[in-house]
């Protein structure tokens, strides 16, 4: 009976070591996009930094779990487009983002932290997380607004009841691949490239039509009216004109360099067990 104790707590320990072996922390960096009104349809624009910290579990040599915190900025203009009626709106944002998200991996091959048999491995992932953000942009002033408290398509006005403030924190879908490579028995490197896809419309600040002018400035102010409309479409016929697509969401993406380290138990110190 003692025999079969001793057996099983060593079993129990050799178990929790090879565990505590799966187990890394990392530090990324590398570079954050937006996508959206502002910018429809061209990856890897407006690139601007990004980096984070992560913790990784390993189930197994093909299936993980990581939990990420990952911050960056964001920027779009309407005056890098080529398309003539984004030029004519000639609206503009940028953002700080914080996100966590927690994402499941796929590795296509064998693949285990410190392994230097199976030491490389394309992934794929996917997962939920929850980002914070908040739509600035600079006036004639010069000074830098948030917009979100001005109301630019009308929210929280008397005259456009539907037209609700957006929340400045919610969710979003990331998915993406990557590869990622055993450089020792204690560090790993990975190049990954996610998208993520929001449940917002207002990144940018910019859904549906515009608002009478008016009245975002009678709710807002004087700024709330300049950034709201920086064409130069008359007033009296801004009303209802299409200032974005409220039937897309928008989507942020960073493509990002990783660098993790295992996280070992200490030996067992029995020698007859070792």
């Amino acid at each position: 009976m003692k025999k079969s104790i001793v057996l099983i707590f060593f079993t129990l320990v050799a178990a929790t070591s090879l565990k505590a072996q799966f187990s890394e922390f990392g530090l990324m960096g590398g570079v954050s996009y937006y996508m959206g009104d502002l910018n429809p349809d061209v990856p890897f624009k407006q690139v601007m930094p990004a980096g984070g910290v992560f913790y990784r579990y390993n189930f197994n040599e093909r299936f993980s779990v990581r939990g990420t915190f990952t911050a960056s900025y964001l920027m779009g203009d309407d005056n890098k487009s080529k398309v003539q009626s984004q030029l004519d709106r000639n609206l503009r944002f940028e953002s700080w983002l914080y996100e966590f998200s927690i994402t499941g991996e796929f590795n296509f091959f064998k693949y285990a932290p410190g392994d230097m048999h199976h030491f490389i491995t394309p992934f794929l992932f996917g997962g939920i997380a929850i980002f914070s953000f908040n739509p600035r942009a600079e006036a004639s002033d010069g000074e830098m607004y948030e917009l979100q408290p001005l109301g630019t398509e009308g929210q929280e006005t008397t005259t456009y009841p539907d037209r609700k403030a957006y929340s400045l924190t919610t969710a979003s879908i990331p998915f993406g691949l990557g590869v990622k490579c055993n450089i020792s028995k204690t560090f790993s490197v990975g190049l990954e490239w996610g998208m993520r896809y929001t449940f917002t419309d207002y990144l940018d600040d910019v859904s549906g039509t515009y608002a009478d002018p008016r009245v975002v400035g009678a709710q807002g102010g004087p700024i709330a009216e300049e950034l709201a409309n920086r064409s130069n479409l008359p007033v009296e016929t801004l009303e209802g004109r299409q200032r974005g697509n409220s039937k897309t969401n928008d989507w942020y993406s960073f493509a990002l360099v990783t660098f993790s380290m295992n996280i070992k138990a200490r030996p067992a110190k029995c020698p007859a067990y070792q």
